[in-house]
Order: structure tokens, then C-alpha cells, then sequence
């Protein structure tokens, strides 16, 4: 498929679709105001253990947070590959250099990041065009907006994380889309609604909530493949309530347990961070309500009663969720007290933690999508975090995994250690992200992350029932 050529500048070539390309290492060049991984982050990188023998890792909670490049949040961060300038297309065309602000990690404007705004913000590699995007709500400047990284000093708990286990700088999106989508990818690894899957779930329905409890009528949006193009169909696809397989179906097979963390669902608000409601065989099933909660705090419960389950997904109120425009700066906290929880229980020697970011947020960051496919992805980077007493890390010098990620090498992990099989989605072709650890080493003891917000604070919080998002 032809999508494009990509810039010189770019720190990842683009190239034709190729599922050998995803294995392999980044090998980073310098550019203007770009920090490049050290000669001892590369070491690093050649002395990962492989992994032999059984995992001892029996419970894997995925954390997902929201609507941040992975730019926006490391830009400066020891041995990764971030930037603190970035470009902007100008009316001529041609690309021109601007600086990143600083900034807190309250932003008061939401950026636009559906398809069609990828599809800018990408110009044909060029990653240039985050200026052109536009943006909602009392926006200091919309088109400079997305120009940014934020304060590593309100994103502390992130960065503790980070610093004593592994930071993953080339976590790609599945799809270049919003957030819809890209919690469907986070359980299915593919939209894909045909046996063919030439026809691909993009962007978001039409109204809230997204999934079966939508109103009638309410309707999705594709991509459909056709030869070497990708057309988009605005509004043409079906209703937000689907039948495709997801890892909940590997799991049940093998009796594997699995809970699915959601703040309180109400008609326009919890239901758009669930992914399962529009899982129709989840929805309409006694998951629903049980595998499926309608707390995101039970999962403190859990970890204290001894009923955490083999698999999680986290799925934070709004208030927490890193998301812009919701005027908190709670987030970091929010994951610092989850990962404190399970750190200072008996499940810590058994566990992985794994905290990502939905999707890019409109948010301005320099490295092309390694290749493209059939479905509009790969999407742009976005921050992850891999916690474990098995996890690389911890030494003198930041530990910064280079290997091209995407929400496939979360199912492909999850697979991998309790022997499912496969989806034969995404996460056939993904690299997992197990070479982010060592199961041959002794457990670490766990160091408790420090946050402005503890544990408590989270428990006596009153639900916002606001939206994940619009877009």
C-alpha cells in the first residue's frame, strides 16, 4: 500500500507494510533539541534476558490513562527519545521549527485527534502539522497549543515509575484514532467488523454512550481498504453494539480470571470508557456487572481482600485521567495509589503493571509511525510504563526500552504468560513486551512511589460522571 513518503527528519522511517519491521530495534540519529538514548541505554538494550522457563508473573493489570503523546509527557526524560522542538507547516508548505513550551499538566484546551486529524498531523511523515488541528474549550492558542511537553515536576509519580523500572519510548497506537477505538484495541487488537477485515472501526459513534446502551440509530465510522488507498466512511458504519472476538474470549476459554475496572456507567458519561459495552456477548451476558464493575476504586478492594484477578483493566474517572481540559492534576496520584496497592501487598511478586496512554491527544511528538497498514495505523507514540519485580531497571541509569511496541504487544504479553493462543488481530505480528523484564532474577522489593494524593483521597472522591471524551 502507498501512504506516503516520510521526512528525513523523522526519527523512525516509515516504510511499505511489513510485520518484520515491528521486531526489529530503533536505531536513533540526532536532530535539533532531540534527546537521544546513551551509549549505556544502547548496552542495555543488547543485555536483556530472554525469556526461558515458566513466568512467575500471575496477574497483569493494564492501566489505562488518557489523551497524551508520549512527547508531551518525556520529552526530557533521560535516554528516551523525545524533543523540545517540533515543526509546524507553514501556508507555503514548507516546515518550520518552533519551540516546545513548558507547561503544567492542566491544559485547558482539548485537541482535536480523530482520523482525519491524524492524517494532517502526520503529512505524509513530515509530522508537521499539530498547528493546523484546531481545538475546544478556552484555549490560550489553538494552533500552537499542541506544541508543548509538561512539567516533569507535576508528573513525578510518572517519572519514580519510570526511573526504577522501564519507560517504553516506542509504544504506538494501533490506529491513528481517538479514544473509542483505541480501548477496543486494548482488549480485541483490531475494529476490523468483516472476515476480510478490509472494513475498520475509526473514531467514535455519533452519540454517547459508546457501546450497545446507545440509542437507536446511533452509527460508527469507517475505513474500509480498498487496493492501495484507504478510504474513509464518515457515519457509514454500524451500530456501536459488535460481535468480534476479543481476549475476554481466550480467557473465559482457558478459565483464566479477568475483571474489567469502570467508573459508574450512566447514560452519556461511564459508558464511553468501557470498552466491553459494545461487546455485545459481554454486554448481554452475568459479565456484565461482575467481570465488568462499575467502580474503578473496587479494585483497591480487591487487592486487599485477595480477589484480584489474573487480568485487569484500570479505567480511571474522568478527574484522574490525565485527559485535558478536566481541571485536575490528580492522574499521576491516581496510578501512584494503584501501583502502592498492589507494591504493598502479597500480589507484588506475581505481578505486572502496565500503564499506557489512549491515544496521542492532539498533542504535538516528532517520530513517524514505524509502518502502515491496512486499518490507518500505526498511530502515533504514546507513553508506557512497565512495573514489575521482574522488570528491567532500577540502576544508576534510566532504563528506556527502544523496541517498537503497540496495544498488540500488551494482548500478545497477556497471551503469552497464560498460554491463550492467539486473536490473530494485531497481536499476531506484535513484539511483546516481554523483553522488558527478567524472570530469571529474584523479585525486587518494592519502593513505595511517593504522589501529592494518597490512597484515601481517592476512595472519599465523588464520581464526576463526565465523559472520557468526544473524540
Amino acid at each position: 500500500m502507498n501512504f506516503g513518503s516520510v521526512s528525513n527528519r523523522s526519527r523512525i522511517a516509515a516504510s511499505p507494510l511489513c510485520c518484520a519491521l515491528l521486531a526489529a530495534l530503533y536505531l536513533p540519529a540526532c536532530s535539533n533539541g532531540t534527546t537521544t538514548p546513551s551509549p549505556a541505554a544502547e548496552t542495555l538494550v543488547g543485555q536483556r534476558s530472554s525469556r526461558s522457563g515458566s513466568s512467575p508473573i500471575q496477574h497483569i493489570i493494564v492501566v489505562v490513562q488518557e489523551n497524551r503523546s508520549f512527547n508531551d509527557f518525556f520529552a526530557t526524560y533521560p535516554n528516551a527519545v523525545g524533543s523540545t522542538v517540533g515543526y509546524e507547516k507553514e501556508p507555503s508548505g514548507t516546515s518550520k521549527e518552533v519551540p516546545l513550551k513548558e507547561v503544567p499538566l492542566y491544559e485547558k484546551c482539548d485537541f482535536a485527534h480523530y482520523y482525519p486529524r491524524y492524517v494532517v498531523d502526520y503529512d505524509n511523515g513530515k509530522m508537521d502539522g499539530f498547528n493546523l488541528e484546531g481545538g475546544s474549550g478556552i484555549c490560550d492558542n489553538k494552533a500552537l497549543g499542541p506544541y508543548q511537553y509538561v512539567n516533569p515536576k507535576d508528573l513525578a509519580p510518572y517519572w519514580d515509575m519510570a526511573k526504577q523500572y522501564v519507560l517504553a519510548d516506542h509504544m504506538f497506537q494501533t490506529q491513528g484514532s481517538g479514544s473509542f477505538t483505541a480501548h477496543q484495541d486494548l482488549i480485541a487488537g483490531l475494529t476490523a467488523i468483516n472476515k476480510a477485515k478490509t472494513h475498520t472501526l475509526v473514531d467514535l459513534p455519533t452519540k454517547v454512550p459508546w457501546g450497545c446502551d446507545a440509542a437507536k440509530g446511533v452509527v460508527t465510522s469507517l475505513l474500509i481498504a480498498e487496493s492501495s488507498t484507504l478510504k474513509y466512511e464518515h457515519d457509514a458504519g454500524p451500530y456501536p453494539c459488535l460481535n468480534y472476538a476479543t481476549i475476554r474470549n481466550l480467557l473465559d476459554a482457558k478459565s483464566v480470571s479477568w475483571k474489567y475496572y469502570s467508573p459508574p456507567i450512566t447514560i452519556g458519561a461511564g459508558g464511553e470508557w468501557n470498552a466491553f459495552d459494545a461487546i455485545k456477548v459481554v454486554r448481554y451476558s452475568s459479565e456484565w456487572g461482575t467481570n465488568v464493575t462499575d467502580s474503578d476504586t473496587l479494585i483497591f478492594d480487591d487487592i486487599k481482600n485477595g480477589t484480584l484477578p489474573a487480568v485487569s483493566w484500570l479505567i480511571p474517572d474522568s478527574t484522574n485521567s490525565d485527559h485535558p481540559a478536566v481541571g485536575s492534576d490528580t492522574g499521576p496520584s491516581w496510578v501512584a495509589s494503584v501501583v502502592n496497592a498492589v507494591g504493598q501487598s502479597p500480589y507484588w511478586d506475581t505481578s505486572a503493571i502496565i500503564v499506557l496512554w489512549d491515544d496521542w491527544g492532539g498533542f504535538y511528538d516528532g517520530v513517524a509511525p514505524p509502518f502502515f497498514d491496512k486499518w490507518g495505523g500505526l498511530g502515533f507514540r504514546v507513553p508506557a510504563i512497565v512495573i514489575s519485580p521482574y522488570a528491567l531497571g532500577g540502576g544508576s541509569q534510566p532504563y528506556v526500552s527502544h523496541t517498537p511496541y503497540e496495544f498488540g504487544s500488551v494482548l500478545k504479553f497477556i497471551e503469552d504468560t497464560f498460554d491463550l493462543g492467539s486473536l490473530h488481530t494485531t497481536d499476531q505480528r506484535a513484539t511483546s513486551i516481554s523483553d522488558c523484564f527478567d524472570f530469571t532474577q529474584s523479585p525486587r522489593a518494592f519502593s513505595v512511589i511517593p504522589s501529592k494524593y494518597k490512597k484515601d483521597f481517592f476512595l472519599h472522591q465523588r464520581p464526576s460522571n463526565r465523559p472520557v471524551d468526544t473524540q
